[in-house]
């Protein structure tokens, strides 16, 4: 294959690897079993409780308040993901925001950020976050591809009396895929 191929043929698999990402968001919570878990934290906080998971390459978070529920789900599979409470899906690719509220109780927005970066650029960014995730406490999955190259997906929250911020990182040496979502659920007054 000369270089010209070569190039255009990688260049669309980081196309393809990037496309498959997307957010889902649900009025409900779903089950476990619909992930491969490597990490979880949950906070029960005033009126509030909000559950993280952290997969390899996705996460899942679920915020309830009196007994309203609003679960965010990152994955490259999301039509595995059940149809029950799906409210919508957003590609990743690109940079998007997203809000909604539900049942006037419980407000949640999220920013949607990917880029593909050089292999120089991507180790960079990989050791930064996961010195990051150390230095922070945060949930993390770290786990080699087939070809030997680090990946990983980090989840930071921070907790306040009626709301949770949370930024996901999930960084793909496959495709040099740096995805970031921020997100903020928040009990309405």
């Amino acid at each position: 294959m000369d270089v010209c191929c070569r190039d255009r043929s990688m260049s669309l698999s980081k196309i393809s690897s990037l496309q498959a990402y997307h957010m889902g968001l649900y009025r409900s919570a779903i089950h476990p079993e619909f992930f491969r878990i490597e990490g979880r934290s949950r906070i029960a906080h005033g009126d509030y409780e909000f559950e993280a998971w952290i997969c390899h390459g996705g996460h899942a978070l679920r915020f309830e308040h009196n007994g309203l529920c609003v679960t965010e789900a990152v994955s490259e599979e999301i039509d595995q993901l059940p149809d029950r409470g799906h409210v919508t899906t957003l590609p990743c690719a690109g940079e998007r925001d997203h809000e909604a509220d539900f049942a006037e109780r419980i407000n949640y927005v999220t920013s949607i950020q990917t880029e593909t970066l050089t292999d120089h650029l991507y180790l960079g960014t990989y050791n930064e976050m996961l010195e990051h995730g150390r230095m922070g406490e945060c949930l993390m999955s770290v786990w080699k591809d087939g070809s030997q190259r680090p990946n990983l997906s980090l989840l930071d929250y921070q907790r306040y009396g009626t709301e949770v911020h949370v930024q996901a990182y999930h960084l793909r040496s496959d495709c040099s895929l740096v995805l970031r979502t921020q997100s903020i659920f928040q009990i309405k007054d």
